[in-house]
């Protein structure tokens, strides 16, 4: 274990948090400026739904990453960071998931009621619902999107002490199947070249087995304890 990284709440309150809140933005200004400027590729709408799709992974994986961190550093103000983080996984997958949306389904849509009424609504509610229903690899993208809902509906500190600290726990556990989902649909989307979706999801499996080692290792923490204060015969 790290001996400990020390800075001070302020220091993380006012500069760090700050910082990691406009990097994380950063992807998203880099999208917006490349679109218009003209520097995305001659099918633009692929590249912003690819880039959020991959940044929705990154930031999963850089959320579960946290803890591990915590443990090896002794930073133990890393903590602060994970909820922001998370939210940005569930904004960037949001993004993605709206792209799809707008981008494909609402703009295969013929109008015919017009382009802003109840009936659009409707048929692209219908239009979106097929598609997820008769696409694997959209069930499994749609599947891991609402799997990131709860976990943003539930992430504010008054959330927390309404569910209690222990079901809260249970409940973020939804981020690993989020991010096992979200390597699937994008191992399923690229199809030929998969080996950044198996990079990603060596990233998950790697710490999903960290997770799985420390609950073991805490687990057996008391039996050890009590074994070694035990009176020798």
């Amino acid at each position: 274990m790290g001996s400990g990284i020390r800075l001070s709440d302020r220091t993380v309150r006012v500069v760090l948090k700050p910082l990691v809140f406009v990097a994380s933005l950063g992807p998203l200004s880099w999208l917006v400026w490349a679109a218009l400027t003209g520097n995305l590729s001659p099918n633009p709408l692929s590249d912003l739904t690819n880039e959020t799709g991959v940044w929705t992974l990154r930031f999963l994986c850089i959320t579960l990453s946290i803890t591990p961190l915590r443990r090896l550093t002794g930073w133990n103000a890393a903590i602060k960071f994970r909820r922001m983080l998370g939210l940005f996984a569930f904004f960037y997958g949001t993004l993605h998931f709206l792209t799809y949306v707008i981008a494909d389904r609402f703009a295969a849509l013929d109008f015919t009621d017009g382009m802003f009424t109840l009936a659009t609504v409707r048929n692209l509610a219908r239009s979106v619902a097929e598609d997820v229903y008769k696409r694997p690899f959209i069930t499994v993208g749609f599947s891991a999107w609402l799997s990131m809902l709860p976990l943003a509906l539930t992430s504010t500190a008054g959330m927390i002490r309404r569910l209690g600290g222990r079901r809260w726990s249970r409940l973020h556990r939804l981020i690993y199947l989020t991010a096992t989902l979200g390597v699937l649909h994008y191992w399923w989307l690229v199809k030929a070249d998969v080996r950044r979706p198996i990079t990603y999801g060596i990233v998950v499996g790697i710490l999903l087995l960290s997770r799985v080692y420390w609950a073991r290792w805490r687990a057996s923490t008391p039996v050890l304890k009590a074994a070694r204060s035990a009176p020798v015969p």
